[in-house]
């Protein structure tokens, strides 16, 4: 069915979001982020696919290439693309307003999950059951970070050049300590000119058909109402840029500027520039610096952070939450401890997510009207090969502290390895990651389902007192 064989009611909605209207009510557009809110479990794939079941397939709201091209530009920006793709879609849907409901739905669940997690983990982590708890579900994260790779590779490297564009970014990183946005810039580049010289080697993704039944509200081949212009853009900058900084001077001013907050703000303001690739991406870059350069946390609660975040809605980039209340409340200055952590957890929540409605409601206009540019798709394609390189780097740096007691760094002429002590293994947690192995690539089970009976596994070693927990 075409756009004009829709039903005149169908017709005079789509007419309406074209002059500038709502494609359907405000009220409904909420109860549905609302109940997706609650379902955005596994990672930006499961994330994605909640998405387009309820609004490409199920609603048909949005056509299928409309969905893709929305989700392509998602992806080259830095931050979670899922919650990039709801604020998109959303903004389609319902204009701005549309936009901030979206987005701001989508992490709310999993801001308030994981602040009271955070807050038991601080409480009640050096008990018997919680140390138990915690020492099943880092084991797990190891076996669901290798499965991320394995599924980003399948997906990504297509061609001999870009499974080296991966393996050099691996070395890059986990060899000469490159900083992670000089590998991300270089990665971009190299996409670049592999697309310029070399351009059989990218495969362009073909989008899925909507598939039958009635016509989606907003067609693929429909131009959206809000057109870019330069006074909208500068306007939107400005205030973005406003509400994404007063919160940070305002908490310098209060705090100092050597204060953990002002420095978490300043930290994580810059890693929401540079998160590329989704969090597995830059979680190598942030765990180094929260735990080498600040202090903040160990390496070994830095995966517990991660597995939190896992058992969570919303973006996996969460975890820098529970990243900055344990710093916030080790370091709370002036302030009660409590306070404090709640003070950084939320300042470090805003910075991270404040730039990616700012993003979108930027870009978006514009996106709009660009189709299959083949130089954004070049240089998207490198960032994503890179990401392979990126996420392996993060599953060593998370083998090496989950399954070792001791990690040591040896400098070879420019080369740094991190080499375990092999004596210091942890057999119960090598054999819950061999379990979480088997239930993620044989059995397939779901990130959640795995982790929570590595956890029971972990609770039940610690109850009987095996070793290496």
């Amino acid at each position: 069915m075409t756009a004009t064989d829709q039903p005149s009611g169908l017709r005079a909605r789509a007419d309406r979001a074209a002059r500038g209207g709502e494609v359907i009510p405000l009220r409904q557009a909420t109860r549905t982020w609302f109940a997706i809110s609650w379902q955005t479990f596994g990672g930006p794939a499961g994330q994605i696919a909640v998405m387009q079941r309820a609004l490409v397939e199920d609603k048909r709201w949005i056509g299928q290439q409309r969905f893709n091209h929305a989700l392509s530009y998602c992806m080259l920006l830095p931050g979670p693309e899922a919650q990039q793709l709801a604020i998109y879609t959303g903004w389609l849907l319902n204009g701005t307003r549309g936009g901030l409901i979206a987005g701001g739905l989508f992490v709310l669940p999993g801001v308030l999950a994981l602040l009271a997690l955070s807050a038991l983990y601080v409480a009640f982590g050096s008990t018997a059951a919680v140390t138990g708890v915690f020492a099943g579900l880092a084991p797990a994260v190891v076996a669901i970070v290798v499965q991320a790779v394995s599924r980003v590779a399948r997906r990504s490297l297509t061609h001999p050049l870009l499974i080296a564009l991966a393996a050099a970014s691996f070395a890059a990183l986990a060899l000469f300590s490159v900083p992670f946005p000089a590998v991300i810039a270089a990665a971009a580049l190299a996409g670049w000119l592999i697309g310029r010289f070399k351009p059989e080697t990218l495969k362009p993704s073909g989008g899925h058909g909507a598939g039958d039944g009635p016509a989606p509200l907003i067609p693929d081949d429909a131009l959206h109402h809000e057109q870019p212009s330069r006074r909208r853009t500068w306007r939107i900058l400005a205030l973005g840029l406003l509400l994404w900084a007063v919160p940070v001077v305002a908490v310098a001013a209060l705090t100092g500027a050597g204060s953990v907050f002002t420095t978490q703000g300043v930290f994580f303001s810059g890693t929401a520039l540079v998160t590329f690739g989704g969090a597995y991406a830059v979680l190598a870059y942030v765990a180094q610096q929260a735990v080498q350069t600040y202090g903040w946390l160990s390496p070994k609660e830095m995966v517990s952070g991660l597995a939190l975040a896992e058992t969570t809605p919303g973006p996996l980039i969460m975890v820098v939450q529970f990243v900055a209340f344990l710093g916030a409340y080790r370091d709370p200055g002036a302030l009660d401890p409590w306070a404090a952590a709640l003070l950084g957890a939320l300042l470090t929540t805003w910075v991270t997510f404040v730039p990616c409605f700012l993003f979108i409601f930027l870009g978006a206009p514009y996106i709009e009207r660009l189709r299959g540019n083949r130089r954004v798709s070049a240089a998207l394609t490198g960032i994503t090969a890179a990401v392979v390189g990126v996420i392996a780097n993060l599953a060593l740096y998370f083998a090496e502290h989950a399954l070792f007691t001791d990690v040591d760094e040896k400098a070879l002429g420019p080369v740094t390895l991190a080499l375990p002590d092999l004596a210091t293994l942890r057999p119960t947690a090598l054999a819950i990651t061999v379990i979480a192995a088997l239930l993620v690539f044989t059995f397939r089970w779901s990130v959640l389902r795995t982790l929570g009976v590595c956890a029971a596994l972990g609770l039940g070693a610690a109850l009987v007192g095996l070793p290496g927990i």
